[in-house]
């Protein structure tokens, strides 16, 4: 069972002194995960702009003015082409965003299935990030194969309403929950960086300890500012931030996949090494991340190289369960 950690105690652990943080962390990590081991997963915008959402910190809000160009949903053809190219790269798992508030029960929705099937029949874990879901639709994604489904906190629900105010924390919360009576995996973290304080950071960590099982896999976003939305003008967050967030969220969640994931572009391969130390066992490849810039296929092997570390395969988690 879950050790349930009060805030207080989390936020004692965040502000450990770093490099006894981070030590404290990689010994957590190697109880729980093989060291050395790093899932890659690829991130494809299906439907791009365009959505009714205010989330401060997208480029993808219709009512900001940013470069993102519209586009309809992609085709079968399109997505079964780009999971062929990223599983050739090394990516385990494919993970199919699209910009709608919510889904709606329509021949999109139809055609987001047939993608899923069709990526899961290639042995790849599918994961997608659609906005909210029904408890129906919910399980018409399981039963066409969705292993895991993404719906981000994105922060303490203390801070929440200063970056979104056109759905709920609890709206989110039930989506994971609808995700989770299907019986898919939950994908679930936040984004730092966006003017929250450290309690707003320990307070988000804290909600997704509390969820009932927590989720299998965490991503740590560090907020990328996009011009003509509401945060353009945020400071990069530093990269010790980042470092402690992975970690702190490694010790009170020791069997996530804690995930490295957007603001990895800005981060110096030692820096990114520190945070493979410190627990992130996941990140997003390839050179787009949605809708803003990430590191090349290609750059990140050569990392992985030199720091001796190895693409996890698809379904190790699942795999180690029926062991």
């Amino acid at each position: 069972m879950s050790k349930k950690w009060t805030k207080a105690e989390i936020l004692e652990i965040y502000n450990k002194p770093l490099l006894e943080l981070v030590y404290e962390a990689a010994q957590v990590h190697r109880q729980h995960h093989k060291a050395g081991e790093v899932q890659v997963s690829s991130l494809l915008s299906i439907k791009t702009g365009g959505c009714t959402e205010d989330c401060a910190y997208c480029p993808q809000a219709a009512r900001y003015h940013t470069d993102i160009k519209v586009h309809k949903l992609m085709s079968l053809p399109e997505v079964e082409a780009a999971s062929t190219n990223a599983k050739a790269a090394g990516a385990s798992r494919m993970c199919l965003g699209a910009a709608w508030r919510e889904v709606r029960d329509n021949k999109d929705f139809d055609r987001v299935l047939d993608m899923v099937k069709a990526i899961n029949a290639k042995d790849m874990e599918v994961c997608c990030t659609l906005g909210m879901l029904t408890e129906e639709q919910a399980q018409k994604l399981a039963d066409a194969g969705l292993y895991a489904y993404n719906h981000n906190i994105d922060t303490s629900e203390e801070f929440y309403g200063d970056i979104i105010t056109t759905r709920t924390y609890d709206d989110r919360l039930n989506t994971i929950n609808h995700a989770r009576k299907a019986g898919m995996t939950v994908c679930s973290g936040g984004i730092i960086g966006m003017g929250e304080s450290i309690d707003d950071r320990i307070g988000m960590l804290y909600t997704l300890i509390n969820l009932t099982p927590q989720p299998e896999s965490v991503p740590i976003n560090g907020l990328v500012p996009v011009e003509g939305t509401p945060l353009e003008h945020q400071a990069q967050v530093p990269t010790w931030d980042m470092v402690r967030m992975i970690a702190t969220t490694r010790i009170v969640m020791p069997k996530a996949t804690v995930r490295l994931s957007a603001g990895r572009l800005s981060m110096s391969m030692e820096a990114q090494a520190l945070c493979f130390m410190a627990g992130a066992s996941s990140i997003f490849a390839g050179d787009k991340l949605l809708t803003t810039p990430n590191p090349e296929f290609n750059q990140d092997m050569e990392m992985f190289k030199i720091l001796g570390l190895s693409p996890k395969a698809a379904f190790s988690e699942k795999k180690k369960e029926a062991v």
